[in-house]
């Protein structure tokens, strides 16, 4: 990043120029990412050489890099598989997600997050708001669904003291919302009714679901 003369800090991703230079980020920060993974398996590291490893690259830093990494990573591989050059430095990207989803994070640990953020009281955090989103934003596990999440946990209070069952069934009502509000905008926009709209849509899935 600095070759680029942009601060190696994470909003600073957005300044690099060129799909080189994006490119370049992708693997050096890929490479970042399989250190960090092989250290973290060493168990019997002391607290002096964990306290440099912080330094260098600090948790929230690290998180934020990862979720920008994922956003650069999903922008150029939905590039990567219509480029028909075979030169396109993109072409010749390996994003591994792999390393970016941890089989210790998943929905239910994510909603069991969520129900301890409501239920503690503010002055007594133990997880922030800013932890959770950056926990989502760096795994990869969630890029279909981290949009969603993220805007629901925006929703939610501190000290209001849902139990995962509440916060389950409000995600679910939250993105039944937001698909009727989108739908309601698709249909208005094609002069159309939203239960036709939805009617037509389920018709198209039940094809798919039944069809041979």
């Amino acid at each position: 990043m600095q070759s680029q003369g942009v601060d190696c800090r994470p909003g600073e991703v957005a300044s690099l120029k060129g799909d080189e230079a994006r490119a370049t980020f992708i693997n050096c920060f890929r490479e970042v990412q399989r250190i960090r993974t092989q250290l973290d398996q060493y168990t019997d590291l002391d607290p002096e050489l964990r306290e440099t490893i912080d330094k260098l690259l600090p948790e929230d830093d690290l998180r934020a890099f990862r979720g920008v990494y994922l956003d650069v990573a999903q922008e150029l591989k939905a590039r990567q598989e219509k480029t028909p050059d075979p030169n396109d430095p993109i072409r010749q990207l390996d994003f591994e997600f792999v390393l970016f989803d941890s089989a210790l994070i998943d929905y239910d640990y994510i909603m069991k997050l969520i129900a301890r953020f409501t239920g503690q009281p503010p002055r007594k955090q133990k997880i922030s708001r800013e932890q959770l989103i950056g926990l989502l934003a760096g795994n990869a596990k969630f890029l279909d669904e981290r949009e969603d999440m993220i805007e629901y946990i925006n929703t939610l209070t501190e000290g209001k003291g849902l139990d995962e069952q509440a916060i389950r069934e409000g995600y679910d009502r939250f993105k039944a919302e937001k698909n009727a509000r989108e739908l309601a905008v698709i249909a208005e926009k094609h002069g159309l009714s939203p239960d036709a709209l939805q009617g037509f849509i389920d018709s198209i899935l039940s094809r798919r679901i039944f069809d041979p």
